[in-house]
């Protein structure tokens, strides 16, 4: 379960950062556009500001809830982008900061191309290879330490096997960049915590509520020689992003 107050609280640099996406996106008056992984909607409504349709969809009710109440006037739908039947295509599908929640990405890239118009473009961000490793990393250790399974929770690739996956299912790359983006962490002194209780829930679902913030704390410590300075905390974030189209004559 997601928690869109904390979200929008403490990791709104989730989608700040994703503005600079729009960029490459550039929506048009009247183009509908379906936002993947749209959560508390805030990027979706930008899409909507020359005048695009937008739908904005997301696995997350409460996301959804949030988005809805802030946005009514925008359309926001809860739905799976592996099992998705809107309906309609699009002339373009925009997607940050959220395929690297999609283990089955096979199925995410053929329902995406499918909900393309001919011509239509996919443009996207998402945590590339090694992205937060040195968390991931600390975290494993100290689940395995204890005895508790560490899951594969997120699927960071490289530029070329993602590529290669959009491209399987017959889409077109226009545009790629593979970059380091360091991000601070709003709470100066808890980030390390915070953001797993944000975005790391499922590596604790088997884990005791006791023991989890014991491994939380722990994780944090391990990781101030290296993550904190100046009083900030920061993580590796790694970014992928990637521009495609489905040609114009499938």
């Amino acid at each position: 379960m997601w928690n869109a107050t904390l979200y929008k609280e403490q990791h709104a640099f989730v989608f700040e950062y994703g503005n600079d996406l729009l960029s490459w996106l550039d929506p048009k008056e009247g183009e509908h556009i379906l936002d993947v992984g749209c959560g508390t909607g805030e990027l979706t409504a930008k899409i909507a500001e020359p005048g695009a349709i937008v739908t904005g969809i997301d696995q997350s009710p409460e996301m959804i809830e949030s988005a809805r109440s802030h946005y009514p006037e925008l359309r926001f739908e809860v739905a799976d982008i592996t099992e998705l039947s809107l309906g309609q295509e699009y002339d373009a599908i925009f997607s940050n900061a959220t395929l690297h929640w999609v283990l089955e990405k096979e199925k995410a890239a053929a329902q995406m191309r499918r909900h393309l118009k001919p011509g239509g473009r996919l443009v996207l961000e998402m945590g590339g290879l090694n992205n937060v490793k040195s968390l991931s990393d600390a975290v494993s250790k100290e689940l395995l330490k204890s005895n508790y399974a560490f899951p594969a929770v997120w699927y960071f690739p490289s530029a070329a096997r993602y590529t290669t996956v959009l491209e399987h299912q017959g889409l077109t790359i226009r545009k790629v960049m593979y970059f380091d983006r360091e991000t601070e962490l709003k709470d100066g002194e808890n980030g390390i915590v915070e953001w797993l209780e944000m975005f790391g829930g499922h590596f604790f679902v088997n884990v005791p509520p006791a023991e989890k913030q014991r491994i939380m704390y722990t994780v944090q410590e391990n990781l101030r020689p290296t993550h904190f300075r100046d009083g900030k905390w920061f993580l590796d974030y790694k970014r992928l992003r990637i521009h495609a189209e489905r040609p114009a004559s499938h």
